[in-house]
């Protein structure tokens, strides 16, 4: 199958397949998949005009209402933290969109900046998960004793089989210009709402400059540094990959036809964006369907993983380079 757009010869089975197995391991994080599906994109299948970030968008439009249909449904949407978070990306990805257009046909230098900041931040979860001191969250704890409880009732097995109880939800409290408040599982939050947004409007901009929705960016922050349990960020960063999306390919389509548009590929290949996105809406249904049954711990490992693998993603070409030059 010739997708003239991209510029590639695909079997049309592939990119759904590939969409399906990359969202359903994602999702419980929070991460669409489209940080995985990008270097798939680019290495793989050889799409690596400026059009593959807007086509990554489309996926990310397609693919998530499978997930957010869970987490709504299974009530583990933080809504007054999803709502501060569009809130911010939006504005962002637009800002992101135009400097990609413009300025950023080859984002070396500013690759270097986020693949670091990437890297330190997927580490930092990584250490938090595996280090043997590491204290305990709250939600860890009480997952931990629900699992303990239903294997010694006989009820269920480790992990997979015991899942978050019914009254694991999210209940909103209130919302202000200064705080962000709700309360899950008997733990309340309380977080800073210039905080959430100043980091929402610097994930909106990396969104909208590589065609990422940004839930790969903002998840680890969340968890990281505002200390929220990765149950109630993974619908709100999704929610916001979603909103961001829109957005993003409506401007890539607008940049398309004007003058600044002809001179660079960024029209978006809607025929690839749909096959990808077929597979990614099935796979984010399942990975939210999984996250009740997932451990606080394994999750905070499969974010800190994706996140220093995009990192290392970004970095790469610029080491190959130091490397090369050293020799």
């Amino acid at each position: 199958m010739y997708l003239p757009v991209s510029g590639i010869e695909v079997a049309p089975w592939l990119p759904p397949l590939v969409a399906f197995l990359i969202a359903s391991f994602t999702t419980s994080s929070g991460i669409s998949g489209g940080v995985l599906l990008l270097p798939f994109q680019m290495s793989v299948l050889g799409f690596v005009s400026p059009s593959v970030s807007p086509t990554n968008l489309i996926y990310n439009i397609i693919a998530v209402p499978g997930g957010l249909y869970r987490y709504i449904r299974e009530g583990r949407m933080a809504w007054t933290l999803t709502w501060v978070t569009i809130a911010g990306t939006l504005p962002g990805i637009f800002a992101g969109a135009w400097i990609r257009v413009n300025y950023l046909h080859d984002p070396g230098a500013f690759k270097v900046f986020a693949g670091l900041l990437l890297l330190y931040l997927g580490f930092r979860l990584l250490y938090d998960t595996f280090t043997p001191n590491h204290r305990e969250s709250a939600i860890g704890k009480k997952f931990r004793e629900t699992v303990k409880a239903s294997r010694g009732n006989g009820a269920a097995r480790y992990g997979l089989s015991a899942g978050l109880p019914a009254d694991a939800v999210v209940k909103r409290k209130r919302l202000t210009l200064r705080r962000i408040e709700f309360e899950f599982w008997g733990e309340d939050y309380s977080i800073n709402t210039f905080t959430v947004v100043l980091i929402s409007v610097a994930v909106g901009i990396m969104g909208g400059v590589y065609g990422i929705g940004g839930g790969a960016i903002i998840a680890p922050f969340l968890v990281t540094y505002l200390g929220l349990p990765v149950y109630t960020v993974a619908g709100a960063a999704l929610a916001g990959t979603f909103m961001t999306s829109v957005a993003g390919v409506c401007f890539y389509s607008i940049i398309a036809v004007l003058p600044a548009g002809a001179q660079v590929a960024v029209a978006p290949d809607w025929t690839l964006g749909f096959l990808f996105g077929s597979g990614g809406l099935l796979g984010t249904y399942v990975g939210a369907r999984l996250q009740k049954y997932l451990p606080e711990k394994l999750i905070h490992g499969t974010l800190g993983f994706l996140v220093a693998f995009l990192g290392f993603r970004y970095i790469y070409p610029f080491v190959e380079i130091m490397l090369a030059l050293g020799g």
